[in-house]
């Protein structure tokens, strides 16, 4: 191995604990560029490590990335960075998968939760002091399909599982017994198997088969009773459907972490409906989450310096990491 190879660090606003990377930079320079910066700073790096995962400016730079071998992303999603040129070539991508999966099923539960027990109505009536009994729903024995059957899908089917949950995965291809989620069907069976669940969460990875399966059929498929709970990403989602189909009582309700476009502005109608909530895509986000995937990518680059596999490589027709 080159001694002393160069690792092109993407960062915004963000930037990696310096004091964390010390083991890299006992064997590596570090050059830390902003998307700006990034066609500067990549001609002669072997590694680009993707800590600003939300950055569109690798196909720009794609030009300078003569010497790159090896992508890591910060993130469990890697369609920002899966484009013709990257997909076609021989640079390996990793990505952060694992990091968040027993918070994200977490937040789950958490919405769930609240929508059985109706937390939001519960703060109304405080801040307007208006004491009113009614009562709540049980979560126990309620049935939630979950679509997508990756590490992330997996921790949530285990958690709402032991809550006393009925479980159904959705996935690319039909299974039984699964240890995490029971029964999963098939991608194509899903629509038919909405009509059964009280909660629908989406978890699958954007990818071409993936992108606006939630639209006003899906949506009509699902009982008036059901919550929608995304995730994901959001171009999973039809949003002017889904907006159609909250306003309209075809659902009772949706949590969203991701919403496409995000941020909506701050005239989108998601904003005003009450059976909504919205959170800032940090569903996974717990206190030290960064410094999570500084780690990984350290864990990461100490194989590639060993000539070991790495964790997490991406598929890059698939979009994410099978298996």
């Amino acid at each position: 191995m080159t001694e002393n190879p160069i690792i092109t660090v993407l960062h915004g606003d963000a930037r990696p604990d310096e004091d964390l990377l010390a083991p890299v930079r006992e064997h590596a320079t570090l050059r830390y560029s902003t998307a700006e910066q990034l066609p500067e700073t990549l001609p002669g790096a072997r590694v680009l490590f993707a800590y600003d995962f939300f950055s569109h400016a690798v196909p720009d730079a794609w030009p300078h990335s003569d010497d790159l071998e090896w992508i890591h992303i910060a993130s469990a999603g890697v369609e920002r960075f899966m484009f013709d040129e990257l997909s076609a070539s021989n640079v390996v991508v990793t990505n952060s998968r694992g990091i968040f999966d027993p918070h994200i099923a977490e937040y789950v539960l958490g919405q769930i939760l609240s929508f059985a027990k109706d937390f939001p109505r519960s703060l109304r009536l405080q801040q307007e002091r208006e004491w009113q009994h009614r009562e709540s729903e049980r979560i126990a024995g309620k049935h939630v399909i979950v679509v997508g059957t990756g590490p992330i899908g997996r921790a949530i089917g285990r958690l709402l599982r032991a809550a006393g949950m009925k479980v159904t995965g959705s996935g690319r291809r039909a299974r039984d017994n699964d240890p995490d989620l029971g029964t999963i069907i098939a991608q194509e069976d899903l629509p038919a198997a909405l009509a059964t669940a009280d909660y629908v969460v989406s978890i699958a990875p954007s990818t071409p088969q993936t992108r606006h399966m939630f639209n006003a059929e899906m949506f009509a498929a699902m009982k008036p009773t059901a919550r929608f709970i995304n995730v994901g990403r959001g171009d999973l989602t039809v949003t002017d459907d889904l907006v159609a189909a909250l306003r309209d009582g075809t659902i009772a309700g949706a949590a969203l972490d991701v919403i496409d476009p995000e941020p909506p502005p701050p005239d989108h109608p998601l904003w005003g409906l009450g059976n909504v909530m919205i959170t800032p895509h940090n569903a996974g986000d717990v206190v030290g989450w960064r410094d999570d995937l500084t780690s990984l990518f350290i864990e990461n680059f100490q194989r590639w310096r060993r000539g070991t596999e790495l964790l997490n490589i991406v598929d890059k027709d698939r979009g994410y990491v099978p298996g």
